[in-house]
C-alpha cells in the first residue's frame, strides 16, 4: 500500500452576491445541483446537521477513466446559517475510497458581495487524484458556482 497523502488547500472567492444568496446556492437542492451536482447521474441533498449529501455519477470521455463511476458523498457536521458549513466527505472512483475529508465553508460579507473562503483538508489514498488535481476540480466547481449565481 502507497502511503497516505494528507493536504489543505483553501480557496478564496468573492462573488457579487448577498451573503443569503450565496449560502443558498449550497443548502438548496437544486441550485447546489446546478453547480456542484450537474453532471452527476444521481444527486440528493438533506441540507441539515447529520444531513448526507451524494453525488454519484461516470467519469467523461475527455477524462483518464472515461465512464468509471465517481462517488462524492458528505455528510453535514456544522452549519450556521449565513456564515459556516463543515462537511465530512469521501470520494470513490471505480468502486475504491479514493480520499477522506473536511470541507469548511465560511462565508462574510465582502463591500457589495460575499467573500467565500474554502478550506480543504483531505487523505488521499491508493489511486487517488493527488491534491493538486482535486484543488483544481474545486477551482473549477467554484467558477460554475459563480456562473450559477449570475443566472
Amino acid at each position: 500500500m502507497s502511503p497516505v497523502i494528507h493536504d489543505t488547500f483553501v480557496i478564496e472567492r468573492t462573488y457579487p452576491k448577498a451573503v443569503a444568496a450565496v449560502f443558498a446556492a449550497f443548502s438548496d437542492p437544486a441550485k447546489k445541483q446546478r453547480w456542484f451536482g450537474y453532471a452527476a447521474d444521481v444527486f440528493e441533498l438533506d441540507f441539515r446537521v447529520g444531513g448526507r449529501e451524494i453525488s454519484r455519477g461516470r467519469l467523461g470521455e475527455d477524462t483518464p477513466l472515461p465512464g468509471v463511476t465517481i462517488v462524492a458523498e458528505g455528510e453535514h457536521l456544522d452549519i450556521a446559517p449565513d456564515a459556516r458549513i463543515v462537511i465530512a466527505a469521501t470520494m470513490t472512483v471505480g468502486g475504491s475510497r479514493i480520499s477522506a475529508g473536511l470541507y469548511t465553508f465560511e462565508f462574510q460579507p465582502s463591500g457589495e458581495g460575499t467573500k467565500l473562503t474554502f478550506t480543504h483538508q483531505a487523505a488521499f489514498f491508493e489511486n487517488a487524484d493527488g491534491p493538486q488535481i482535486r484543488k483544481s476540480g474545486w477551482e473549477q466547481l467554484l467558477d460554475r458556482l459563480a456562473q450559477s449565481l449570475s443566472n
